[in-house]
């Protein structure tokens, strides 16, 4: 014979289920509204098809082919060229800046650089370039006073300096909690082993903080390839890049025939990052087993 007590408790296990599926439905609503329409709308728009001569629309290649052509291309490649730079210098700054932090002994200290990484991690656009033309611009305060050349922040290497402006308080923030997960007997147990300080990192702390690590890589690579304002307040057309491309094309700056090329350079921006996070799960898989 069944247990009432299991019996009774059947039903309101049920109808728990029931309440919580009905409380993700403003969830679900909201990401089909910011997320799926605007995707939808994406994918129809890059595979639409539009004749110069007729004005007939059909569903082809055409706009992916050419967003993979020429100058579209070659900002394609700048971005993620720029994006790399970014991220990989910027993850090993933060990732040292944050170890200095964690291994300093004032409190005072690590609460001050944490609350300022919080606030540069969130500055960006317009205004941050405005601090950079003013600082290293063509008349800027150390260009004049270090006699240094024109054009000096106006290229790739400028700008990619200004996005590690925010980009390393990122990662700061990011691998700061890795860090304080080391825990101390992992340390006291390989020095009671005769290891070396590199030695304990090469196999206990760098395997336990590749997920963070990996993860830090890749949302600073995001911002980077996703960034806009900053560059085209800065730089213009003088760096190509693949968001610069797409504002040109959303402005009408485009030949007919060419109405759904921001859509397809947006595709492809989508498609380079499903390619990023495709690379990075399968390593956080296997590293994250070494928090287990």
């Amino acid at each position: 014979m069944r247990d009432p007590a299991v019996t009774a408790a059947a039903p309101r296990g049920g109808h728990g289920r029931s309440k919580n599926s009905l409380g993700a439905l403003p969830l679900l609503a909201v990401v089909t509204v910011a997320f799926g329409i605007p995707a939808v709308t994406l994918l129809v728009g890059a595979f639409t098809v539009r004749d110069p001569a007729t004005r007939v629309s059909s569903i082809g290649t055409a706009n992916l082919s050419r967003s993979l052509q020429g100058a579209y291309l070659n900002a394609l490649l700048s971005s993620v060229r720029l994006s790399a730079v970014v991220a990989v210098v910027a993850a090993i700054l933060g990732t040292f800046l944050a170890q200095a932090v964690i291994t300093s002994r004032f409190t005072a200290l690590r609460e001050a650089v944490l609350t300022f990484s919080g606030v540069l991690a969130n500055f960006g656009g317009v205004p941050l370039a405005f601090i950079w033309i003013a600082t290293l611009g063509n008349s800027g305060v150390l260009t004049t006073a270090l006699g240094l050349g024109p054009g000096t922040l106006y290229n790739f290497w400028g700008l990619a300096l200004v996005y590690l402006y925010f980009s390393v308080p990122l990662m700061v923030l990011v691998v700061t909690p890795a860090l304080d997960g080391l825990r101390p007997q992992w340390r006291e147990a390989a020095q009671n082993s005769g290891a070396t300080t590199w030695q304990f990192w090469r196999h206990v702390g760098i395997p336990v903080l590749t997920p963070a690590l990996l993860g830090g890589v890749v949302l600073l690579f995001g911002g980077a390839f996703a960034a806009y304002a900053t560059a085209a307040a800065m730089v213009g057309s003088t760096v190509p890049l693949v968001t610069l491309q797409i504002a040109d094309a959303l402005t009408g700056d485009v030949l007919i025939g060419y109405e759904n090329i921001a859509l397809a350079l947006s595709l492809d921006m989508i498609v380079i990052a499903l390619l990023v996070m495709a690379v990075y799960l399968p390593l956080q898989r296997r590293s994250s087993r070494w928090l287990r």
